[in-house]
């Protein structure tokens, strides 16, 4: 006796070939889905719907149309059950129209327009009280009020935090003026589109009206105002006035989802059943988690159904709606069919040439107008007395690269951050700033989190305007930091110096920063990469001592309150040729120290001098207490191994810096050794010491 693959696995294979374009494979895997059940175990009308859903899921649409129409003759169908036919359908268009991936996760593809860089990417309308957001990005101020009880996160980058209850939303004051002072016409547009919409909400449509025509006749080609007043004209059963609105939304953004939904619900509103379905479709290829569209959908396929019955089978073919979206979507497989399919195939194929001809007549004819509108405005769009644009295009006088001064250079922004508060700085002069008080320097209002944080995003609107309308200045703004940063990688003539305590090469340096100028010395190391610095010891008449030891940042950890602890090793000595300052810290111009070799006889005695003075250091450091033993490890490691060769490093061995950094000698003590270009003096110097720390330790 036969037995039949488990059901999740036959529609786990039947995904897979859907998937895979293998429609016919799909299809027979359903049906064989359908065995399984036993149809004879379920009433017959719902067989019949199984199988309908399995051809459409296997793209075999023209039989499942028939088998869905034979459904509702046996039993009322409802809206729900058409859901895998329309999802089938609008998947077919998005292949069918070529539209990219992202449309299907809820994006739409918006045409570009020049106020674009000022439009809010969750209302996609024009920016009204922008409020830029600690990750960069800037949306309404409303919008983000709207959605902050339900949503978390940045709209864009999907940041987590970036929408918290308390958080108090303050307007970007910068991107206000300039938007103020760029588009007068576009946000008074905006602040009557949110009036209208409050006093809609307030079940006020007539008055809502009133508000969105002042808005339509001051931003001609704001495709959202169209759209909302479609809405509201729908509220009031003026269709074919919300009609009219949605197809002007839909030629000003041919793409754009929300606007072929109201399209589509206008076109059901005046009866066009056809159209309709046809907009709700579209509407869910470009975004198909649209369930507004997806119901709207269902229920037109439910009318359509219902308008035929069994006995007028023979005029099926007067359902022109659906059967146009089903031949819109085989045109796809169209064209390798085989030529021995039956008729109906032969028939379908035949108009699908047809409707695939006014479908692109139809894109084609949208996009000509949509492109004649927005010439037209362009025409129109001189300036008044008031300094609006009805084309919304920036005027040139407009832009004066002053109003993208930061306040704190005096220069174009470079890097703008915008902090809570809404003021906008380059991101170096604001860490400055909160270098010497954890506050903004205009408001004064605290800015502890932004600091704790420690992670300041660009404000990526600023950054595009700044590139669009003042390119020149740009270039020049970012030759003057890369030339800043390039002075600032030079590690012979003004390195930044540390003046703190000894340091050695190879051997471990841990610090402590608090003080402003060594948190700006610290930063800048690691913004130009060298992650470099001096280290020297204090000297009452000169500030610091004419020799050191570089030193190499291997980490830094921050702290809330703005201090850092630095881990931080030596790699070379130098010696100071002249002193200066910079920013609040010393800095110098250097050059390197290196040991000078020595070979035959000279070199013999080396080894045998090196040899005996690092069996004399380790047995030093063996005779220690355990507890000062292991203070010592724990700060500087263990002692470094005898080296082969004692002059393979232009520094000497390590196991010498060790002992020096360890041995309990003043600082004063200790800098003659690092001015040693002789290794056989820092040897005899060393010796020297452990010979005296012998002997005071017998007595």
């Amino acid at each position: 006796m036969g037995s039949h693959p488990p059901r999740q696995l036959l529609l786990q294979f039947a995904a897979g070939a859907f998937q895979a374009a293998s429609l016919e494979r799909a299809a027979e895997l359903c049906g064989s889905q359908l065995q399984v059940d036993a149809p004879s175990l379920l009433p017959e009308w719902q067989a019949l719907l199984k199988r309908a859903d399995a051809l459409a899921y296997g793209g075999r649409l023209h039989e499942a149309f028939q088998l869905y129409q034979l459904v509702s003759c046996h039993q009322q169908l409802r809206a729900e059950q058409l859901e895998k036919l329309v999802e089938c359908l609008a998947q077919g268009i998005r292949l069918r129209e070529q539209l990219p991936a992202c449309c299907s996760g809820g994006g739409s593809l918006l045409q570009p327009r020049d106020w674009d860089i000022f439009s809010c990417r969750k209302c996609q309308g024009f920016l009204f009280e922008p409020v830029s957001l600690p990750c960069g990005h800037t949306f309404c101020k409303k919008c983000l009020e709207r959605d902050r009880t339900t949503e978390s996160h940045c709209a864009l980058c999907k940041e987590e935090g970036r929408l918290a209850a308390g958080q108090h939303l303050r307007v970007n004051v910068i991107l206000s003026n300039l938007l103020a002072k760029w588009f007068p016409g576009q946000v008074k547009a905006s602040q009557l589109r949110h009036e209208g919409n409050l006093l809609y909400k307030e079940k006020k449509p007539q008055a809502a009206l009133q508000k969105y025509n002042e808005a339509v006749s001051l931003a001609p080609n704001d495709h959202l105002l169209y759209s909302n007043r479609s809405q509201i004209n729908s509220t009031l059963k003026s269709y074919e006035d919300a009609l009219h609105d949605a197809e002007a939304a839909c030629r000003l953004q041919p793409y754009w989802s929300k606007g072929h939904l109201r399209k589509g619900q206008a076109f059901a509103n005046v009866g066009k059943t056809e159209e309709s379905l046809r907009e709700f479709l579209f509407c869910l290829a470009l975004d198909f988690g649209n369930r507004t569209a997806k119901s709207e959908a269902q229920k037109v396929n439910v009318e359509q159904k219902r308008s035929f019955p069994a006995q007028e089978e023979q005029k099926m073919s007067d359902c022109v709606s659906l059967r146009k979206s089903i031949q819109m979507i085989e045109s796809k497989k169209g064209c390798s069919e085989d030529e021995n399919k039956h008729a109906s195939t032969v028939e379908s194929a035949l108009l699908i040439s047809e409707k695939c001809s006014l479908l692109k007549r139809k894109h084609c004819s949208e996009e000509m107008r949509s492109d004649e509108v927005a010439c037209k405005l362009m025409k129109k769009g001189a300036i008044d007395a008031k300094g609006s644009s009805a084309g919304c295009r920036v005027p040139f006088e407009f832009v004066d690269p002053s109003d993208l001064d930061c306040s704190l250079c005096m220069r174009l922004f470079y890097e703008p951050v915008t902090t809570p508060c809404g003021h906008t700085f380059c991101l170096k002069c604001l860490e400055r700033c909160l270098d010497h008080n954890a506050k903004c320097p205009l408001c004064k209002e605290g800015l502890s989190e932004c600091l704790a944080l420690r992670k300041y995003c660009k404000t990526v609107m600023m950054e595009e305007l700044i590139a669009k309308y003042l390119p020149e200045e740009l270039t020049e703004r970012r030759k003057i930091y890369e030339e800043e940063i390039a002075e600032l990688s030079n590690l012979n003539k003004n390195v930044p110096i540390f003046v703190c305590t000894m340091a050695y090469p190879t051997v471990p340096c841990p610090l402590h920063i608090f003080e402003p100028c060594y948190r700006l010395m610290i930063r800048r190391c690691m913004e130009t990469g060298t992650k470099q610095f001096g280290m020297c010891i204090g000297d009452p008449v000169k500030g610091f001592a004419d020799y050191g030891c570089i030193l190499e940042i291997r980490n830094v950890e921050f702290f809330a309150d703005g201090r850092s602890v630095v881990d931080s090793i030596g790699k070379r000595r130098f010696k100071v040729i002249e002193h200066s300052q910079r920013d609040g810290y010393n800095t110098a111009d250097i050059e390197y120290i290196e040991d000078q070799k020595v070979q035959g006889e000279n070199y013999a005695e080396l080894l045998v001098l090196h040899d005996s003075v690092y069996d004399q250091a380790y047995m030093w450091f063996n005779s220690l207490k355990q507890l000062l033993k292991s203070r010592i490890l724990s700060h500087f490691g263990p002692m470094p191994a005898k080296e082969p060769d004692p002059q393979a490093s232009p520094n000497g061995p390590a196991w010498c810096w060790w002992v020096l950094a360890v041995l309990p000698l003043e600082s004063r003590a200790q800098l003659p050794f690092l001015a040693m270009k002789s290794l056989k003096d820092r040897l005899n110097g060393i010796r020297r010491v452990l010979t005296f720390m012998s002997r005071t330790r017998s007595r």
